[in-house]
């Protein structure tokens, strides 16, 4: 779907092109931290194949009133530097036509199709332009929105504290 400000879009090639990028949110949850901004770890992984490290900023989440419902929310920069990524692991049984939700200081941003699920939930990802990126370096919290069922959207939301300095450093 696309985002109300068309900053939040998905691209349509980007699964084909992420197939190189196949870590799920568990592996680079499960990364070596290399330094901590705010609220946002970076984390690093050596994936099979890469030449190099391949660092993302990770923040993992959970809804305040639902425990049981967790996000892994992984910003990473792709290997040739020309595309910068949102992925957003969300747990099994999230109502995937209705996509993920994103809202910053209370704004709507728009939302995201699921483009996957593995063993360890569900994925959405999006390219971030530079609209997208200035506004979470901007904004203090995000509200991450999955459903359950159509009507039913749980918030969950998400520091934004330390993400600029964060971003900036990741190779």
């Amino acid at each position: 779907m696309i985002a109300a400000t068309g900053c939040f879009a998905l691209k349509a090639g980007l699964v084909g092109f992420l197939a190189l990028f196949a870590m799920t949110g568990a592996v680079w949850a499960q990364g070596q931290v290399k330094s901590t901004s705010g609220d946002w770890q970076m984390r690093c992984e050596n994936p099979a194949g890469a030449r190099t490290e391949q660092c993302a900023l990770v923040q993992s989440v959970s809804a305040e009133d639902r425990p049981n419902i967790n996000l892994v929310v992984i910003v990473l920069k792709t290997a040739d530097g020309k595309s910068r990524l949102l992925r957003v692991l969300a747990p099994l049984g999230v109502l995937l036509p209705a996509g993920l939700g994103l809202k910053i200081d209370q704004t709507d941003v728009g939302r995201a199709g699921f483009v996957r699920c593995t063993a360890n939930g569900c994925v959405a990802e999006v390219m971030m332009d530079d609209e997208l990126i200035g506004k979470l370096k901007k904004g203090e919290s995000a509200t991450f929105i999955v459903f359950q069922t159509p009507e039913e959207g749980i918030g969950i939301p998400v520091s934004l504290k330390g993400f600029g300095p964060g971003f900036d450093s990741l190779p």
